[in-house]
Parts: structure tokens; C-alpha cells; sequence
């Protein structure tokens, strides 16, 4: 029969051989020194955290040959200096975020890589330390004709350059910090359906995200999800500087669900940017146009983004250059003012929408726009434009539609006008005011308007 100190003496037994078990389970398991299982031993090349001087020689060796093995690079948390570093092909390489940093010791490149198929840097920290860089390199990690590129939950800072430079790259730029960088965060030229989200992209001198290419053309660049905020224009100029989010000559590309603010210029601007689509941003204390789409493009969305603060809403113009074709609807541009980043010589200003050319105008909310709620055209570049059931309030005037001779059709329609000081529609000769009134009659006089169904509240 079974005693209780039989029963007792087995229990403690197999706790004995359990607990035994799970040592020898432990140590079988245990890490290597590199800090990751599977990963190359980096204490075979010398490399090693927080040691004093250069470690540029061998950490290039270290990744070619892991690269030629197949291995991952596992670096623990301390610092590395290094400078002169080419990332080879199928090179994967980790680190602990926010302690595993990569220092440049200026005197050339930081990290470069050309012409790769793949290539993976997640968990790293790049500090640039403001150190010069050659003068070919665009950035502190400079990276071109990267097929499928992943830079995941990395810090890059202190570029006295852009803080990517990636040419010609797919894949993905994704949840890192990108800080102080000199001119731009991150400057992406060329793409290949490449896709930056979710990432935070904050002081940097001349642009937050800018998305280029040297010849108008496809792109399919996604911009989604990230942060972007103070961002100055150090180098001056009407635009081309000092914007959150820039896309350049780029076709198809998609601007949603970003948050950026306080940016010299735009919070999101596109130039000749054929088949863009800019939805559902925030868009906070944009020193300039909030949000723009200019100069030579077919074709763009603008819908359900909110703009508080700057001195334009959103403008959608350029006819003259070939700018046209685009909606914009569902959105609520507020609190805007009279002064920009430098003299303007055309419209100024103050306003809330401006369209020109076979545009639709539909759904908004404008509020507090101390020029005017509406501009619908500009001298003679208006072509079937359509402004209909828009709420205007608190405005100087609440649509200024061009009166000019050329100028093409504009149907103004159903839209509601609150508080507005000087009236709810308005002819414009220019920037001369040349009717009164329109709601109130002599709308007739201008064949190539057509009022229906506005109301002054």
C-alpha cells in the first residue's frame, strides 16, 4: 500500500528530475555570445561593443562574409564608430533598439549600398553626429537600386545631408524616428512601389518626407500612417523647401492617414503629381499652403483631410501648366491667415479652396478664412469647375469667382454662407474686386457662371 512518506518521496523525486530537466533543457538552449541564436559570432571579427576607435574595417568584413554565408548580424547594445561601411547583397542586420548605435566618424560615406536585391536593418540607431559626408553621398545611409529594401524600427539622426537617401529601391520604410537630419528625413527618387508608414519624422532642416523622381512617371510610392512635424525651410525659396510631405513628378502615389504639423511650407505638397490621392490627413499650423497640388498634373484626390492653421487651405491650380482634373471633398480647412513665409505676387493669402480647372468642390467646411471661403479660378485659367454644398463662415468673402474674359464655365451651387463680411459670391478681375454681390443678383451679366440654390445664413 501506498504511505504518505512513500507518496512524499516520489513527489520529491520527480521534482528532483523535472528541475534537472530543465537545466540541462536551459543549457542546451543557452545563447551564443553574438546575443541571437542562428546569428554569425561577431567576436570572431573583432567587433565588439562600446571599444574605442574605429571599427570600420572589421564590421565590413564581418558583413560581407555573413552576407556570403547566409547569416544574420546580430549587434548587442553599445555604441560602434564607424564611417566608409557598403552594405553587401542579402545582408540582414539587428541590433537592441534604441542601444545598439552605429556612430559616424565622419571623413566620407556612412553606409552605403548599390544594386542589391535584398537588404534589412531593423533595430538599429544611425547617429550622424552632423559629421560631413563625401560629397557623391546624398545621406547618411545612402542606398540605391535596392529591390526589396526593409529599414524597420530604426533611429537615424544627425545627417548633415538627408537622413535616407534611397534611389530606386521597393520594399519598405517603415516605424523608425528619423530626426535632424540637414535637408530632408527621408528622400525617396525613382521608387519602385516602395511603401513609408508609420514612421516619425521631426526637425529636420529642409523637408520632413519627399518622394521625387528626375522624370515625371510611374511611382506607386505609399505614404500612410506617419509623423511628421517641425520642419523648417533653411535653405529659403516659394516652395520648394519646408514641407512635411513632398511628392515630386511622381504618378499614383498615396498620401493617407498622416499626421503632420508645423512645417515652414506645405504639411503635403504635390507638384506635377499626375493620380494623386491625399486623404484623411491632419494637417496643423502649415506655414504656407497647407495643402497644394500643382503645376502640371492630371488628376488628383483630395478628400477628408482637416487643416487647422495656415495661411492657404488647400489649392488645386495651375491650369496654366497643365494642372487639372481632381476632386476635393469632405473636408474642414480652418483658421487660416493673411501672412505666408514670404511676399506673394498673385493671389496671396487667406483663403480656404482655390481650384481652376475640371475640378469638383463638394462636401467642405471652411471656417475662419479671412480672404475668401471659395477661389474659383484666376484671370482667365478656369475651366468646369463646380462648387456645390460647401459650408462657408466667417470669411471675408465667401466665393471669389473669376469675371475675367476667356475664363471658362463655373456652376456654384447649393452652398450655405455665414458671416460673410464683404459677401457670398464675388466677381474677381485678378485681385480687383469687380461686382457686387452675385447672390443678390447680376449673375446673368457673366454668361459663363451659373448660380443655383446658395444661401446667405
Amino acid at each position: 500500500m501506498l504511505n504518505r512518506r512513500l507518496l512524499l518521496s516520489s513527489i520529491t523525486a520527480m521534482g528532483f528530475c523535472a528541475g534537472v530537466s530543465r537545466v540541462s533543457s536551459a543549457a542546451s538552449m543557452k545563447p551564443r555570445q553574438d546575443g541571437l541564436r542562428g546569428t554569425i559570432d561577431i567576436s570572431g571579427y573583432g567587433v565588439a561593443p562600446d571599444r574605442q576607435g574605429e571599427q570600420s574595417d572589421a564590421i565590413n568584413r564581418l558583413f560581407r562574409e555573413a552576407a556570403e554565408q547566409g547569416m544574420p548580424v546580430f549587434l548587442p547594445a553599445g555604441d560602434y564608430r564607424v564611417s566608409g561601411i557598403t552594405l553587401p547583397d542579402t545582408l540582414f542586420v539587428s541590433g537592441v533598439p534604441g542601444r545598439t548605435r552605429l556612430i559616424h566618424t565622419g571623413g566620407g560615406p556612412f553606409l552605403t549600398g548599390q544594386a542589391l536585391g535584398r537588404l534589412t536593418l531593423s533595430d538599429l540607431v544611425f547617429d550622424g553626429k552632423a559629421e560631413a559626408l563625401a560629397p557623391e553621398t546624398g545621406g547618411l545611409l545612402h542606398l540605391s537600386d535596392i529591390a526589396d529594401l526593409a529599414i524597420e524600427n530604426c533611429t537615424v539622426t544627425g545627417a548633415s545631408k538627408h537622413g535616407i537617401h534611397a534611389e530606386r529601391c521597393g520594399g519598405r520604410i517603415t516605424g523608425n524616428r528619423i530626426s535632424k537630419a540637414a535637408f530632408a528625413g527621408l528622400y525617396a527618387v525613382d521608387s519602385a512601389r516602395l511603401s513609408i508608414t508609420a514612421n516619425t519624422v521631426s526637425d529636420c532642416g529642409n523637408g520632413g518626407i519627399l518622394v521625387h523622381r528626375w522624370e515625371a512617371g510611374e511611382d506607386g510610392t505609399m505614404v500612410s500612417g506617419n509623423r511628421v512635424f517641425k520642419i523648417s525651410a533653411d535653405d529659403g525659396g516659394t516652395g520648394e523647401n519646408g514641407n512635411g510631405i513632398n511628392i515630386f513628378r511622381a504618378w499614383n502615389v498615396l498620401v493617407s492617414d498622416n499626421h503632420v504639423s508645423d512645417c515652414a511650407f506645405s504639411a503635403i505638397r504635390a507638384n506635377a503629381a499626375t493620380n494623386v490621392q491625399i486623404s484623411d490627413n491632419q494637417c496643423l499650423r502649415s506655414g504656407e499652403t497647407a495643402i497644394y497640388s500643382e503645376f502640371g498634373f492630371q488628376g488628383a484626390v483630395v478628400s477628408g483631410n482637416l487643416i487647422d492653421g495656415a495661411a492657404n487651405g488647400i489649392l488645386i491650380v495651375n491650369f496654366d501648366e497643365g494642372g487639372r482634373l481632381a476632386t476635393v471633398s469632405g473636408n474642414i480647412v480652418r483658421n487660416l491667415h493673411l501672412t505666408g513665409p514670404y511676399v506673394h505676387d498673385g493671389a496671396g493669402f487667406g483663403f480656404g479652396i482655390a481650384a481652376e480647372a475640371d475640378t469638383v468642390i463638394s462636401g467642405n467646411v471652411i471656417e475662419n478664412a479671412p480672404r475668401w471661403g471659395l477661389m474659383l479660378g484666376w484671370g482667365p485659367f478656369m475651366r468646369a469647375v463646380a462648387a456645390s454644398g460647401n459650408l462657408v463662415r466667417g470669411a471675408g468673402g465667401g466665393c471669389a469667382v473669376t469675371v475675367v474674359e476667356g475664363a471658362g464655365t463655373a456652376l456654384i451651387a447649393n452652398n450655405l454662407f455665414q458671416d460673410v463680411r464683404d459677401g457670398a459670391i464675388l466677381g474677381y478681375r485678378w485681385n480687383d474686386k469687380a461686382t457686387g454681390d452675385l447672390l443678390k443678383g447680376g449673375s446673368e451679366a457673366f454668361a459663363h457662371l451659373t448660380l443655383s440654390g446658395n444661401r446667405l445664413a
